[in-house]
């Protein structure tokens, strides 16, 4: 289970909300949702907009208006004006065209590359419209365009009694928090919050990555209060509830090694506690005796202030209350914490402020002065090279790619140009990301676009593109997939390579050779007889960071141009599968284990460290600049 990272900035934030009680008092049926408005303020991304609500119902106007999936697909592939040092991110583009045709094989596949269409048809038109208007002021759409690190809204009294949303231009990653400060009111207390992503063009409602609703007066299925936590989308409609307190707490999953619900929700409690009183007069501290009476548990209470929490981990999105963590909800396929694109509160709420925090957002390059020295050298002559490594990485992953560049990328293997890095990178449904991203890949020249949205079930496709790049772009002897928040001791991994002195069938790595497929349909990792029949894997290299050689890579692309390689939606596993295809043919391999690869966390001596944020990478890297050895930052 991946670790769980609270390093960020606890900040408050506040708004005032109230939608009519009847839209929380529906305990299976989630049928009220506030529409989208689609015109935004663009210098302002922070923006509380008065909404009613509407019916989640197709709206029969728009049908006719949705774009077909053969057209957006086609619209990857075209032929575009594109220049040559523009085609620097493309390499591997055309190449990967096979997969759409291949679109029920991983799921989503289809869904990702028609959403790609879109995307990479906006993108396109905007890169065309700067290069139109190149000569004209720019400064003021700069900052228009500018990912913000921070959005807050803290004057009460700009803030009406009525339904409200905000706008997270760039989406959240690993990191992010969103803080309220509110005081549940009006004749039930019941309130909700959704992080909401962008609709396709043509649907009417846009997908629901966490529907958070408090019903403090309970529903049909309980007269206590509960937490009620779910998602939506127009093709599945509402998905199962996660409900806390739970009916079966003996199901309690784990999510960021936090409970799914604390289990000290809906319990007894007999104590005196102190609460914040709220009234149509005053707000004042208030001691409440419930020594004499027994209460059950929960964390929001009518009429008393809250500060809650929505903080995003590496497998889920956490809720904290009064410093006190309450709800965990893991996140589900295609519905991830990069798509949020607003934040939505309505309900029987008065909230005060709201501050979000940790958000993704570029470098500000005016004011950068080592720009030069984080640019990639060229390829050399030929493209010969002994190591090629890719990169996994996601859109709004600015931070991550930019510690990556200050550290490990400035191995003198890297900067030399006998080792090669680039990042492989889905495209957003936010243009705005897809703006930042493309301004990026032209600034460092270390990014290659993939033709699809990054859904996690989709990262296979990626461990075939770095073994595209390593083959038919360069030639690599050796070939490495890595993530972004892994820091990887470049020189080391050579040294190995060259102790273990072989060139063909080579599979270096965080060898596991005894593994079974997760049958938990609950499980992130879950595999179905239908996707592996087998009960156990071939032996497969853990994802952190894994080197197969030449042979390997060229033989996975020949099998894909063929139409013969399997695509598996675990993509450490899925390299495993094809290396035992592979070898069924006759290839000898030799499968060499490296312990100091480390799959969760650092320890001292590793030659690859997973889960490090920016700030850890930082840190290690000045430590091997100091100490000149790999020690490890601590918590």
């Amino acid at each position: 289970m991946k670790k769980w990272y609270s390093g960020v900035f606890s900040t408050s934030l506040l708004m005032l909300v109230v939608l009519g009680y009847y839209v929380m008092k529906s305990p299976i049926k989630e049928n009220n949702l506030t529409s989208p408005i689609s015109v935004f303020n663009a210098t302002n991304p922070l923006e509380w907009i008065n909404a009613g609500a509407t019916p989640v119902v197709q709206n029969t106007e728009n049908t006719s208006q949705v774009i077909s999936a053969d057209i957006l697909v086609s619209d990857l592939f075209i032929k575009r004006n594109i220049s040559n040092e523009e085609q620097q991110s493309l390499h591997t583009w055309n190449h990967l065209r096979h997969l759409v045709s291949h679109d029920q094989v991983l799921p989503h596949a289809l869904e990702a590359t028609k959403e790609a269409g879109v995307a990479w048809k906006n993108l396109l038109a905007s890169v065309e419209h700067d290069k139109l208007h190149m000569n004209e002021s720019s400064e003021g759409k700069g900052k228009e365009k500018q990912c913000p690190h921070y959005l807050s809204k803290m004057n009460a009294t700009e803030l009406d009694d009525n339904s409200f949303r905000f706008r997270v231009p760039c989406g959240l990653t690993q990191g992010s928090s969103i803080t309220f400060i509110g005081i549940p009111n009006g004749l039930l207390g019941n309130f909700r919050i959704d992080l909401t992503g962008e609709a396709l063009p043509g649907e009417p409602d846009p997908p629901i990555i966490l529907h958070y609703n408090v019903r403090l007066q309970g529903d049909q299925i309980t007269e206590d209060p509960v937490i009620v936590q779910n998602t939506w989308t127009i093709a599945h409609d509402w998905g199962e509830e996660d409900r806390c307190p739970s009916p079966t707490p003996e199901k309690n999953r784990k999510v960021d090694e936090l409970d799914q619900c604390n289990q000290i929700v809906g319990k007894e409690v007999n104590h005196t506690t102190m609460g914040i009183k709220h009234s149509n007069v005053s707000t004042k501290i208030s001691m409440v005796q419930e020594g004499s009476k027994p209460k059950k548990y929960f964390p929001f209470k009518q009429g008393y202030l809250f500060v809650a929490t929505l903080r995003v981990g590496s497998e889920g999105i956490q809720m904290t209350v009064d410093g006190k963590h309450i709800t965990s909800f893991g996140f589900r396929e295609t519905l991830e914490p990069w798509l949020v694109n607003e934040v939505r509160i309505s309900g029987d709420i008065k909230l005060v402020s709201v501050v979000a925090s940790g958000l993704p957002t570029s470098e500000d390059l005016e004011h950068m002065i080592d720009i030069e020295a984080l640019k990639v050298p060229p390829l050399p002559p030929r493209g010969r090279l002994t190591l090629f490594i890719g990169v996994f990485s996601t859109a709004n992953n600015f931070k991550r790619r930019m510690a990556v560049r200050r550290t490990w990328m400035q191995y003198a293997p890297v900067r030399s140009g006998t080792v090669a890095v680039r990042f492989f990178v889905g495209l957003h449904k936010n243009q705005m990301v897809n703006q930042e991203l493309w301004n990026e890949a032209e600034t460092y020249g270390d990014i290659q676009l993939m033709p699809f949205v990054d859904y996690y079930s989709l990262i296979t496709w990626k461990t075939l593109a770095i073994c595209i790049f390593g083959t038919e772009v360069v030639s690599a002897k050796f070939v490495m997939k890595t993530d972004d928040d892994a820091f990887v001791r470049v020189d080391e991994i050579l040294a190995s390579l060259n102790r273990i002195n072989v060139s063909h069938g080579l599979l270096y790595g965080l060898i596991n050779s005894d593994s079974h497929p997760h049958r938990n349909p609950d499980s992130k990792w879950y595999i179905s007889p239908e996707e592996w029949p087998d009960d156990s894997y071939p032996p497969w290299a853990h994802g952190p960071g894994y080197v197969i050689s030449k042979d390997i890579a060229k033989a996975i692309y020949k099998r894909h141009r063929k139409g013969q390689l399997k695509m598996f939606k675990l993509e450490d596993v899925a390299m495993g599968i094809w290396i035992a295809d592979i070898k069924k043919q006759g290839l000898e391999v030799r499968y060499e284990k490296d312990g100091r690869i480390f799959n969760e966390g650092c320890q001292d001596g590793y030659v690859i460290a997973h889960y490090q944020g920016p700030r850890e990478m930082l840190c290690l890297w000045q430590k091997l600049q100091d100490a000149k050895r790999a020690n490890c930052c601590g918590d």
